[in-house]
């Protein structure tokens, strides 16, 4: 098994390498699946990520939750202290750049969530193995916010195909999520 630095170039090429008309349209399979599920049903705060390039696109998930009168959320990440503070976000066009070029909603402490009030975390990774343990980009952002879950919160990762795998390496602080969904 190849070390997380190397998985984690592997898997950044992987996707590179996909086509954005294919991005789009498993985007939009991966989409489909995750509002069947009933924790996404029931949900009434919901965070989610915003997604970089190459990313499963979440921008289009986003939108329909807010429209689904879901309580949306965004985390904003605080370098200096590596943890993020989860943000209702009312609609895309209000989102900034924040730290490592993520999109963001601006700091408004009277919009930050408490963590124990979300129900379902969206989460991102590189590749996701499993047992549903997921490598992601090397931070430690998520994992450090998923230990301080209640443990019914749903974690759901989303991924292509081609980011799912086996097993990947795992350490002490690596969060395994609920569940992970593909195209």
């Amino acid at each position: 098994m190849k070390d997380k630095s190397s998985l984690r170039k592997h898997y950044l090429e992987l996707l590179n390498k996909q086509a954005s008309e294919d991005r789009k349209s498993k985007s939009r399979i991966i989409a489909a699946k995750l509002f069947k599920l009933s924790a996404i049903q029931k949900a009434k705060t919901i965070l989610f990520y915003a997604s970089l390039p190459g990313e499963v696109d979440t921008f289009a998930m986003i939108n329909k939750a807010i429209e689904l009168k879901k309580r949306v959320c965004l985390p904003i990440v605080v370098q200096n202290q590596r943890t993020m503070i989860p943000t209702v976000t009312k609609e895309l066009a209000n989102l900034e750049n924040g730290v490592y070029g993520i999109a963001q909603p601006r700091y408004d402490a009277s919009l930050s969530v408490d963590p124990k009030d979300i129900e379902v975390v969206i989460v991102p990774g590189l590749a996701f193995d499993k047992s549903r343990n997921r490598l992601g980009r090397g931070a430690g952002y998520y994992d450090r916010f998923l230990s301080t879950l209640p443990s019914d919160t749903a974690t759901i990762g989303l991924a292509f195909d081609f980011q799912l795998t086996d097993r990947l390496p795992i350490e002490e602080h690596d969060v395994p999520l609920t569940a992970v969904i593909a195209d």
